[in-house]
């Protein structure tokens, strides 16, 4: 199977990551206690709409927000909602946005309100470490399995449990797409997708502070939350892979 984007596709989703780029920087600064996550959600998807985008996340069937906002022991996936974010909640921001037909996708995790909590800062700045040495480590020639390997070591490492069953993906003209990408090593990895130039993927985080497994308690029927309902958290990146390296698109 070919995963490989064309000059032309690469062009647009490049501009398309500028685009989202620069509305989830904006979006990030605007949340603060006393929000609901969805006053959030409207406000991202007004900043999509500045930004020329149209958001991703409506194009999944029976999916309406801009956004998944999950709040603490809520891993992904969590629609907006009237939940009220208090200072030292800790919110995941998964935000995507669709121009010219193709996809580009990011998610972070943050700490609301000016609040010092060094058990928390600690397991949000190991999850940014796993993602910023996967992204490093990839490039033309490298296998694709590499990214379970590094996340896993990272992030168990550290004493805390990838959420096994979630993966990273590829992304176009869908919004996810094959191949899936494990957070943990679930191959050989001299076995899995050799990348070549002109590879998109989300590479994507999510791991909890004492669980691998998941459930979906929710009634909304999409939030997925940590089984033991510890704290969760994602950090995501659309990445091109080409000849010279590795480019960062969110």
């Amino acid at each position: 199977m070919k995963f490989e984007k064309t000059t032309e596709e690469i062009r647009i989703m490049t501009e398309c990551g500028k685009r989202l780029r620069e509305a989830r920087m904006a979006l990030i600064e605007t949340i603060k206690a006393g929000d609901t996550t969805a006053q959030v959600d409207a406000r991202a998807d007004n900043l999509l709409k500045v930004h020329g985008l149209d958001a991703s996340f409506k194009t999944v069937q029976g999916y309406h927000w801009a956004t998944c906002i999950a709040v603490n022991h809520q891993a992904v996936h969590t629609p907006p909602n009237e939940t009220v974010l208090c200072d030292g909640d800790v919110v995941t921001v998964d935000f995507g946005g669709l121009y010219q037909g193709y996809h580009t996708d990011w998610a972070t995790t943050i700490i609301v309100g000016n609040i010092s909590d060094t058990r928390k800062e600690r397991f949000l700045n190991v999850g940014k470490q796993a993602l910023e040495r996967t992204i490093s480590a990839l490039g033309v020639g490298v296998r694709l399995g590499i990214v379970g390997q590094i996340m896993q070591q990272t992030i168990e490492g550290a004493g805390y449990k990838v959420l096994k069953d979630l993966t990273g993906h590829g992304i176009g003209k869908n919004l996810h797409e094959d191949p899936y990408i494990p957070n943990v090593v679930t191959a050989p990895i001299e076995k899995t997708y050799q990348i070549r130039p002109g590879f998109v993927a989300a590479i994507e985080v999510i791991y909890s502070e004492s669980t691998a497994q998941i459930v979906q308690k929710s009634a909304d029927k999409w939030s997925i939350d940590t089984a033991d309902g510890s704290l969760a958290a994602c950090f995501e990146h659309t990445v091109l892979i080409d000849q010279n390296g590795v480019h960062i698109l969110t």
